[in-house]
């Protein structure tokens, strides 16, 4: 376990910003706070995408200043789970120091008793097997099932066996989202497309990955959805793959085609303005029982550039997804969203 403390990025944000929730006009007692202090559990550490993109977009967000707030550099944690993670989040909120926790995995178990034990800590659990607490307890979901279906729709026109692969982690809902998209897109360009589907049942593990990546290819899919982050393999091969969360194709130039990049921004933004109502009004957390999540029109998920590849994707294919791309983002096509399980075709 490590604890670490992240040096600020002089960066320009890009990211849509959440317009601030209604707050009730501060009264002369109640002073505007001037810093904001925030400390997270990373579900892995910054080799995964997951924790890195949260990372990027923390300091993209912490150069925005939102509120005119100085946010400073946040204090995080790497490798700890369970009661491990429980007394970590228990040392940050004890400290005094931290006005937000965000624990990026599924750690209501451990947050849910201190979430009442300090009311005035805005506490933050991300993605699926979280139990929707309310209160001070916030759930935020990286959704990037919009640009996985653009990535689907390239995968069905592009394939030369008809064999689309996914390759997941576990089967939960924020990865069966993304999966099942995926296919969806292949599908909706191409109807002879089959999926084959795998799950290596663990959040890293680069060597299941790998034996889980040459099983879909020997089952004859030459363009692989890469959740295990296993490019390489992919390229060893000399198939195309696709990447989740962060614009992955310098680890593998020749076989990263493009990457379904999700932006943590217009989360951050929503909890800071939440954190800045509460501080303002002196009103209690009131997060809503329900996840919490943003869009690609948004600003919170895009379709990354294909790079040195941009001339092994025909001309219909890149038309296609511009027009696809348009449509999702001024709302003329909705992504369907799809938690449950995906299976392999026959």
């Amino acid at each position: 376990m490590m604890l670490l403390t992240a040096c600020g990025a002089k960066s320009t944000p890009t990211a849509v910003a959440v317009p601030p929730t209604e707050a009730a006009t501060p009264t002369a007692e109640v002073v505007a706070p001037a810093e904001l202090n925030v400390a997270a559990i990373l579900s892995i550490g910054l080799e995964s995408t997951w924790d890195s993109t949260f990372y990027d977009a923390f300091k993209r967000v912490q150069a925005e200043s939102p509120h005119g707030v100085k946010i400073n550099d946040l204090v995080y944690t790497e490798g700890a789970y369970g009661d491990e993670a429980g007394t970590v989040m228990r040392q940050y909120a004890e400290s005094g120091k931290y006005d937000i926790i965000f624990a990026q995995a599924a750690f209501t178990d451990q947050v849910k008793p201190l979430a009442e034990e300090f009311p005035n800590i805005l506490w933050v659990v991300s993605g699926s097997g979280n139990e929707l607490l309310g209160g001070n307890v916030y759930n935020i979901y990286m959704r990037i099932h919009e640009p996985s279906y653009l990535e689907g729709i390239i995968a069905g026109m592009m394939t030369k066996t008809n064999v689309i692969g996914v390759l997941g982690l576990f089967p939960a809902d924020d990865v069966n989202d993304d999966a099942n998209a995926f296919i969806e897109g292949a599908k909706s360009v191409n109807p002879d497309v089959k999926a084959k589907i795998t799950f290596i049942e663990t959040w890293y593990d680069p060597a299941k990955a790998t034996e889980a990546t040459n099983a879909l290819i020997a089952a004859g899919a030459d363009h692989i959805l890469q959740g295990g982050e296993v490019y390489q393999v992919c390229a060893d091969a000399g198939i195309y793959c696709y990447a989740r969360y962060a614009d992955s194709n310098f680890m593998a130039p020749t076989a990263v085609l493009t990457s379904a990049l999700g932006n943590w921004d217009p989360s951050i933004n929503y909890i800071i303005d939440q954190w800045y109502q509460h501080k303002t009004t002196n009103q209690p957390y009131n997060a809503p029982v329900e996840k919490i999540w943003f869009t690609m029109a948004e600003g919170a998920g895009e379709i990354a550039p294909f790079h040195d590849l941009d001339s092994a994707v025909p001309q219909e294919v890149k038309d296609k997804i511009s027009e696809v791309r348009q449509q999702i983002l001024d709302g003329t096509f909705v992504v369907p969203l799809n938690e449950a399980t995906p299976i392999s075709d026959e």
